[in-house]
Order: C-alpha cells, then sequence, then structure tokens
C-alpha cells in the first residue's frame, strides 16, 4: 500500500479549502513556496493534476473534487483520534455544536435523557454562532439553523419550524388586536437571527406595509421570549424555541389560528465518514426520536 505524501495532503486540503496557496501558506504557517511544491510532489505522486492554475487563482480539477471528498473524511478520523488521545478520556467523548439558542431552550433539556440512555458517552457542547469547519476534527455532528454548505456531508432535516406572533397574556387583554394590520403599530420586537422577519410575516398576511421601526431588538432568541413574557412588545418567533414559556402560559399566540408561517430550520449534519461512529449513530437515532415526540 502507497501513502501519499503527508505534508502534501495538507497542503492540498489547505490550499482545496481556502482556494489560495497564500492563503494556506498562512494557515499552514509555511512559504508559499513549500506550499506550493508540496501540492506538486502529491500531483506527481496521483500522477494527475489536481488544481486549474490560471491568472485568476485555482480551481480544482475534476480529479481535485474527488481526492478533495475522498479525504477529507480520514483527515478528519485523524484528528478526531488525536483529539481523543490529548484529551486523555477513555470514555467516547460526544462532541457537538449547535446554535445557543437552539441549544439552551430546546436541546439542553432533553441531554439528561441521552446520558441516562448512553452513560458510557460524554458529550461535550459548543453552543456558538458561526458555520463549523469539520476538517479541523473539532466537532462530531453540528445542529444547524438555516441553510447548510459543505461537501460531503450527510444533512438531516429535524423538524419545520413555526414562526408566529407571540405575546403575553397581560399584554393580549389591553389590546384590541383582531387582525394582522392591527400590528402594525404595535410595539413590535425584532430578533435578527430568525428565518421569517417581521416584513415577510405581513407581507404573507396581505399586510402591504411594513413596520417603521421596532421598540426592541435583539440578537438572541431567548431575550426576544424573555422581552415578550414582560410585556415590552410583541415577538415573532418559533414555537420551538418558545414551547416552555408557552406550556407555561407565559407567551400565548397573538390570534387564535395563530397566522404561523412553517420554514425547514433545524438541521442534523455531520460528514459521511462519521456515520461509521457509534457514538454519532446513536445520538443522531435518539434526535431523530426527540425531534418526532417534538413535532
Amino acid at each position: 500500500m502507497q501513502i501519499p505524501p503527508f505534508k502534501g495532503l495538507l497542503a492540498f486540503d489547505a490550499v482545496a479549502r481556502l482556494g489560495s496557496i497564500s492563503k494556506a501558506a498562512e494557515e499552514l504557517n509555511l512559504t508559499v513556496s513549500a506550499v506550493s511544491h508540496q501540492v506538486s510532489n502529491l500531483e506527481a505522486f496521483v500522477d494527475r493534476q489536481l488544481f486549474d492554475r490560471s491568472p485568476r487563482g485555482l480551481t480544482l480539477t475534476i480529479f481535485g473534487e474527488r481526492f478533495q471528498r475522498d479525504i477529507t473524511g480520514a483527515l478528519t478520523l485523524l484528528a478526531s483520534a488525536a483529539q481523543n488521545v490529548r484529551s486523555g478520556e477513555v470514555a467516547e467523548v460526544l462532541r457537538i455544536h449547535s446554535v445557543p439558542t437552539f441549544a439552551s431552550l430546546w436541546l439542553m433539556p432533553r441531554l439528561p435523557s441521552f446520558r441516562a440512555k448512553h452513560p458510557e458517552i460524554r458529550v461535550q457542547l459548543d453552543a456558538s454562532h458561526g458555520e463549523v469547519d469539520f476538517a479541523r476534527g473539532e466537532t462530531d455532528v453540528d445542529i444547524c439553523y438555516g441553510a447548510v454548505r459543505g461537501r460531503d456531508l450527510h444533512v438531516e432535516t429535524l423538524f419545520s419550524e413555526e414562526i408566529l406572533p407571540l405575546i403575553s397574556p397581560s399584554l393580549k387583554s389591553k389590546l384590541n388586536i383582531r387582525s394582522p394590520e392591527d400590528l402594525v403599530d404595535q410595539d413590535l420586537i425584532l430578533s435578527e437571527l430568525t428565518l421569517v422577519q417581521w416584513p415577510h410575516w405581513f407581507a404573507a398576511n396581505g399586510v402591504p406595509v411594513s413596520p417603521g421601526g421596532y421598540s426592541l431588538a435583539f440578537d438572541r432568541t431567548f431575550m426576544v421570549l424573555d422581552a415578550a413574557i414582560q410585556g415590552l412588545g410583541i415577538a415573532l418567533d418559533s414555537s420551538k424555541t418558545a414551547e416552555v414559556a408557552l406550556r407555561k402560559g407565559e407567551l400565548v399566540p397573538v390570534f387564535e389560528d395563530r397566522k404561523g408561517m412553517h420554514v425547514r430550520a433545524h438541521h442534523l449534519v455531520f460528514p459521511r465518514a462519521h456515520a461509521q461512529w457509534d457514538r454519532v449513530m446513536k445520538f443522531a437515532n435518539w434526535l431523530r426520536e426527540e425531534a418526532r415526540k417534538s413535532s
């Protein structure tokens, strides 16, 4: 078995991901000429041209695209193996990434049942915004919100999400809201991250005008919901993330028929190579069941 030069693999992977030899050199802490030389050595080894070179930059050839797909999983496995050894953990560690709101309001209350079902698996949860780079070997699975980007990924929609106007019972009793038009001049709370914004909702409900401004705006859903619970305005947000507040009666739909908009929002994502990992499959099966119960 002939193994390609490892330095060449790392150089190729960096150039392919970043689309630039100079950026790859910066990431690898090497000179541009060194990265170029390592890529050339790899091309000589596989006897194929992996990049098309032009004055406009580098693009992968069809051989390069296939090669990148094939090695991404292998590099991820190597990085993960090294991380497991560095951590000194004997038990399996499942590394999950999720956006903060979903992690705190939906996933965290359910994690005890996963731990009870699989006590042999330890969980590391990274709750942050931004895209995950699986090639770094620091994440096993991602629960992402919105569009999914990346190659050779398993992408599975967990559930659709209903975005609807939400209000505290006390504030609702003070207002005479009968139609969507009645909301235009009310104190509306802007959630900067939700997939459906107030102008979209008004347009979908036949209101030709949009609000001129908002009483409050937040970039965290829990703050949007808390402001609505305090009676500071009307929120437009997800029934999934607000399910605890709705169940407790701290928030209620503004309209009896809800007038919600449904979007495919949350997805379970992981590299196809991770499907061979027992911890990933156990988590995926558990998550599917929890999502089904929540639908």
